[in-house]
């Protein structure tokens, strides 16, 4: 080999080793913040939901895909590409699982599969959408850090009783200042919206307006009713709609919140009425799902029939 040749070649494996050997000397060697830890701890738990995935997955373009979506940006692959995407990459789990790959004849290749838009899939369609609301939170080198480890076996610098700690303290936290949060804003809306013209408030905090008064019986505390409603949060989205399944509810006026109960006594058959819901007499501090801890709630309901 001619003098220059080798040394090219010497000079790229080092360049080559070079970077590899930043990119290693980037990564934490320990967890010292909270930040780092629920980082550490959302990466091993994503790689652990990865495994069968591992082989097919470009980490790289999975780092780059959640920066997309973190960022505010759309999905990068459109949608006939994730569907065609999504299937190489089920025939190649399987063929490597040793089960029959779906749709195809015992024997059969699997497609190939593209890593780098496997790795856009998973992330902007699979885990960007969960973790999006917490991703100011999120330190994402440090999340693709405990991924890498975790597929390549390599000792990790939480184990799993600890990164469950870390998420668990994370979360606790974090719901508590979210129901701070929802605490004061709705206690400033409830008390200027008590001075609007037509909103009655009833003495245990409820507030109602009359939208179109209806002119049949009332309801009482055990009775069943049929209601057509809508549900807001306090931002004007909405969490639950009747109106959007196309068909109306039934249920019993004990099995619902208080707020409810309260309130639909207040209606005859007939009417709609819009409340106000403060926290204390709706989800309250544990909120439910689509619904943060203490949040007041805005619905427009009409009382259809007592059933």
């Amino acid at each position: 080999m001619k003098q220059w040749v080798r040394s090219a070649a010497l000079a790229a494996v080092w360049a080559t080793t070079l970077a590899a050997t930043g990119a290693m000397a980037q990564d934490k060697i320990s967890l010292d913040s909270e930040r780092d830890q629920v980082s550490y701890a959302m990466g091993m738990d994503v790689a652990n939901s990865f495994q069968p995935v591992a082989p097919f997955l470009d980490l790289a373009a999975f780092e780059r895909g959640l920066k997309q979506i973190f960022a505010g940006g759309k999905p990068t692959l459109p949608e006939a590409e994730v569907k065609a995407v999504d299937a190489a990459l089920r025939e190649n789990i399987a063929a490597s699982q040793g089960v029959p790959m779906p749709g195809k004849p015992p024997g059969s290749q699997p497609a190939a599969v593209d890593k780098t838009k496997v790795g856009l899939m998973l992330a902007e369609r699979v885990v960007a959408p969960s973790l999006a609301p917490l991703k100011d939170d999120i330190d994402l080198p440090v999340l693709i850090q405990a991924m890498r480890s975790s597929f390549a076996k390599q000792p990790m610098l939480l184990t799993p009783v600890q990164a469950q700690a870390a998420m668990e303290a994370y979360t606790t936290r974090k719901h508590s200042e979210l129901g701070a949060k929802n605490r004061s804003e709705g206690a400033a809306f409830l008390s200027e919206n008590k001075n609007r013209k037509g909103v009655i408030t009833t003495p245990s905090g409820l507030q109602y307006m009359v939208l179109r008064q209806g002119n049949g019986p009332r309801p009482t505390a055990g009775s069943k009713v049929r209601v057509n409603y809508e549900g807001k949060l306090l931002d004007g989205s909405v969490f639950d709609s009747s109106y959007a399944r196309g068909t109306p509810a039934d249920f019993p006026l004990n099995s619902v919140i208080a707020g409810w109960t309260e309130g639909l006594q207040l209606m005859p058959v007939g009417a709609k009425y819009r409340f106000w819901i403060p926290s204390s007499l709706a989800y309250g501090e544990n909120g439910n799902p689509g619904i943060g801890p203490d949040a007041m709630l805005t619905f427009d309901v009409e009382l259809i029939n007592i059933l």
